[in-house]
């Protein structure tokens, strides 16, 4: 693992990241108030932000605790790390402002290694640069939303577990997202509202459809009586069976014969 400080004025170069724009923007930022050098010149004292926006490319400015929130709808996010994610710190302890890292290298589903500055104390003065250093997954769901990090003056995983919030990737939000960040605003429910298609049925479309009777047909025994007083006998054999179920079909069969 590579451990490094790198004063402001090297960060200028365009060796480091390829484009100047990055780099000035890591000059910008840096604070002037670490510890003198040997020669008595201060060194510069560089912040988590602008370096983690510089080598992923993630164009979010403000305090580490924001980037998540500001992220939102702007880049996606998710709870996996990727080459290139930005791994979002919780406020914890201390660490009031948050922390975000770029993620340089994946290990395996536990192990990671990170490209970030002002974590550990090296020789004494804070705000350096750290490359390539290693963070654990220690979540009880490996979920990442729990991690251990290395810490220089240890030379080893730092022994708090701290809080991390997922990591942003330097894409565009999925679907998913999109539509979170909508119903979030109330947007979404218009927008289902609108998708539904309209029924071009009528109202009325079942009218006069009669449903099927549930009851049974009654049977015939022995001999059917009209008004006449007439008696007819039972239906004949020859009738279909049908028939037998059907008075008005048995007058007529026997009228028939």
């Amino acid at each position: 693992m590579s451990r490094k400080f790198v004063p402001v004025a090297v960060l200028c170069g365009f060796s480091l990241f390829g484009s100047g724009t990055y780099a000035a923007e890591i000059n910008k930022a840096a604070r002037f108030d670490a510890p003198s050098d040997r020669s008595g010149e201060e060194l510069p004292y560089l912040q988590c932000v602008p370096y983690a926006r510089a080598v992923s490319g993630i164009r979010i400015f403000g305090d580490a605790l924001t980037w998540w929130g500001q992220a939102e709808g702007r880049y996606a996010r998710g709870n996996r790390p990727k080459v290139g994610a930005v791994m979002s710190f919780r406020p914890h302890g201390r660490m009031e402002l948050g922390h975000v890292a770029a993620v340089s290298r994946i290990i395996d589903s536990r192990n990671v290694l990170l490209r970030h500055a002002n974590w550990s104390e090296i020789d004494g003065r804070r705000g350096q640069i750290e490359d390539n250093v290693r963070a654990v997954d220690v979540s009880p769901d490996n979920d990442w939303s729990q991690v251990r990090v290395w810490y220089a003056p240890i030379g080893n995983l730092g022994t708090t577990a701290w809080p991390v919030n997922g990591f942003i990737y330097p894409d565009k939000p999925g679907r998913a997202e999109r539509l979170s960040v909508l119903s979030s605003s109330g947007s979404v429910q218009k927008a289902k509202a609108s998708e539904t298609p309209v029924s071009r049925i009528g109202a009325d479309f079942l009218r006069g459809i009669r449903p099927e009777a549930s009851a049974p047909a009654t049977k015939i025994h022995g001999t059917l009586t009209f008004g006449s007083g007439k008696k007819l006998p039972q239906p004949p054999a020859r009738i279909k069976p049908a028939l037998a179920d059907d008075p008005i079909g048995t007058i007529i069969a026997s009228r028939t014969k």
